[in-house]
């Protein structure tokens, strides 16, 4: 996956709470087992004017200039809530989102987003909510910095924000690696085990 060091991009403000992922992407829009292809179902109920339609919604931010180009989302409390459907962190990125910023979020999708190249910030809501506030007078003036080395988001005022990351997680992202690649780092380690579980248990390997 993608590695995430530093993004300067436009924010969208989204400040919805208990944003689940059937919102994110509704089980209608769900027709493939790939990552691929799901942009267009972000947001579905949301962005379109009918369920099953293309039709867009005016009055949706995703459908509005500059938003559409938004790499870094802003929203409410418990974000990703609901089912664990990776599916909602694969149209996010597939949409072109590259970080989200909220004061919490469903812990299942927390993980999917690290696993899958995006990073989940927490940010108190009072925050958040500042953030969004700037965003809106002015998107394109007012961009969002974010550095995964520092842990720092910086708003267009110059103010800037620290979040927390465990070192896996951060590693992952600023490394561009899933769990699968995280283990493979250590592949030699697990075949010296392995060698020497099969002299002291041989019968296991029968």
């Amino acid at each position: 996956m993608e590695k995430f060091t530093t993004l300067t991009a436009i924010a969208i403000p989204l400040l919805r709470i208990n944003v689940d992922t059937d919102a994110i992407i509704p089980s209608r829009e769900m027709k493939r087992v790939s990552k691929t292809g799901l942009g267009d179902g972000l947001f579905a109920g949301w962005r379109y004017t009918e369920p099953g339609s293309r039709i867009e919604n005016p009055e949706f931010v995703l459908n509005r200039e500059p938003y559409r180009h938004g790499q870094i989302l802003l929203s409410g409390d418990n974000f990703g809530c609901g089912s664990s459907r990776e599916h909602a962190v694969w149209a996010l990125s597939e949409w072109g989102i590259r970080a989200i910023i909220a004061p919490s979020f469903g812990a299942i999708f927390h993980g999917n987003c690290v696993r899958n190249g995006i990073l989940p910030i927490v940010l108190p809501d009072e925050r958040v909510t500042a953030l969004a506030a700037s965003v809106e007078q002015n998107p394109q003036d007012n961009r969002l910095s974010i550095d995964l080395q520092r842990c720092t988001v910086t708003a267009g005022d110059g103010r800037v924000d620290d979040f927390d990351i465990t070192p896996a997680d951060r590693e992952m992202l600023m490394e561009g690696l899933d769990a699968i690649a995280v283990t493979m780092r250590r592949d030699d380690e697990i075949l010296a085990f392995q060698a020497r579980d099969r002299l002291r248990r041989p019968w296991i390997y029968l």
